[in-house]
């Protein structure tokens, strides 16, 4: 089956991005995954949080402290493609469970050892075993349901980020402030551990009634240039909403003039945002992916938009913040469930390819954000890139949805 043989969905556009429909429950071991992935990401978002502990305790300077944000990113960035081809025949509970096991070692080695070399060392092989989790439980969630409810399951899954972000880290960081700065990542092998022998006991035997799975073939896959369109959506909306939710607090501080106390609140409304958008898009994405993937893009750009004009105005700009959330995370099943339409022949390595793809998304969105700012343009300016990466992107969708015409 590829794309070209996909069954017709409500509209041109959305038949061009694939829809089957046949119903069915999203099973308990998807909910599984997303619980591992909320397990694993927390130690992603707790980091920021205990940055001046872990340099004041390892006697090193603040920059040099957040190369350990680093390490960790560029594991992830990187490992996912060549770790799902390295797995690929290994059985998908396995690969599961042994990447949760190289996290939890990777990460209880990070809290043993003195150093900053291992230290960093650890935070990069957590990277890359956070890498291969991710793309082997997108894979395997997306395996699990029916063709009709891919974007829920992968939603579900994604969810468990969203989670870590709103829950996992402020919890680790206030874990963290009362028994030093490793107990909050105690605190994460614990629960990853716990995590994976669920999966081992839960996870149900994969590939009844499947093809096995063929380098050749997934590797045949890639050549496709429409996918390589999609990885460039994914890492294109990825990085318009983190890259201005990225300067959001000194925004609010600076310019929209927020009380100090209140900033944690307020940008807590990004992730309850984007736990709404994933709702949203898990249920809409199946039926209307094209549109689903549109409405959040424009969305964006509209957000981002208001946030450069009405950076000075507390209220809209705190309101802003939730809007945000949700429509950064409202086209997520949309750009993952797009992979595997393309890709069904490959669902691995497509998988991994896309997680790299919003890793990616992640790394450049500081960066990009950044720029005008240190052209002394002001942090009202985030919201001008931002939107000028929504309009990428948006681009990028349509260009897509043509591809995808012609193709058939």
């Amino acid at each position: 089956m590829t794309e070209h043989t996909l069954n017709a969905g409500p509209s041109d556009a959305d038949s061009a991005f694939g829809n089957e429909n046949r119903g069915t429950a999203i099973p308990l071991a998807v909910y599984l995954l997303g619980f591992s992935l909320f397990a694993m990401g927390s130690a992603e978002f707790l980091m920021g949080g205990i940055l001046p502990k872990i340099a004041e305790d390892l006697k090193i300077s603040l920059p040099t402290a957040g190369t350990l944000i680093s390490a960790f990113a560029v594991g992830a960035l990187i490992g996912a493609p060549p770790l799902a081809i390295m797995t690929l025949h290994w059985p998908r509970r396995a690969t599961l469970f042994v990447s949760q096991a190289a996290f939890v070692a990777a990460t209880v080695f990070s809290l043993i050892t003195e150093g900053y070399l291992g230290i960093l060392i650890a935070r990069f092989v957590m990277g890359l075993a956070y890498a291969c989790f991710w793309a082997v439980a997108a894979s395997t969630a997306v395996q699990l349901v029916a063709a009709d409810r891919r974007a829920k399951a992968l939603s579900v899954v994604v969810s468990g980020l969203t989670v870590a972000m709103v829950l996992g880290g402020p919890a680790g960081t206030f874990i963290s402030d009362l028994t030093g700065w490793r107990g909050g990542f105690w605190a994460v092998a614990i629960v990853t551990t716990a995590a994976a022998l669920a999966v081992l006991l839960i996870l149900p035997r994969m590939g009844d009634g499947m093809a096995a799975p063929d380098t050749a073939t997934e590797l045949r896959a890639m050549k496709r240039p429409v996918l390589w369109v999609a990885y460039a959506t994914t890492a294109a909306t990825t990085a318009a909403y983190m890259g201005t939710f990225g300067y959001m607090g000194a925004l609010l501080l600076d310019v929209s003039g927020l009380p100090v106390d209140w900033l944690p609140a307020v940008l807590s409304l990004f992730g309850l945002g984007a736990f709404l958008g994933l709702t949203i898009g898990g249920r809409t994405a199946d039926r209307y992916p094209f549109a689903t993937l549109v409405v959040g893009i424009a969305g964006l750009i509209v957000v981002s938009a208001a946030i450069a004009l009405l950076a000075s105005h507390m209220v809209a700009v705190v309101a802003l913040v939730f809007l945000l959330g949700v429509m950064g995370f409202v086209l997520n099943p949309a750009v993952w469930g797009r992979v595997y339409v393309i890709a069904p022949d490959a669902p691995t390595l497509a998988g991994a390819t896309n997680s790299s793809a919003f890793q990616l998304g992640l790394t450049l969105a500081p960066l990009l954000a950044g720029l005008p700012i240190s052209h002394g343009y002001g942090l009202s300016s985030i919201g001008w890139v931002g939107g000028a990466i929504g309009a990428l992107a948006l681009g990028l969708a349509f260009l897509d949805m043509r591809m995808g015409r012609v193709a058939a």
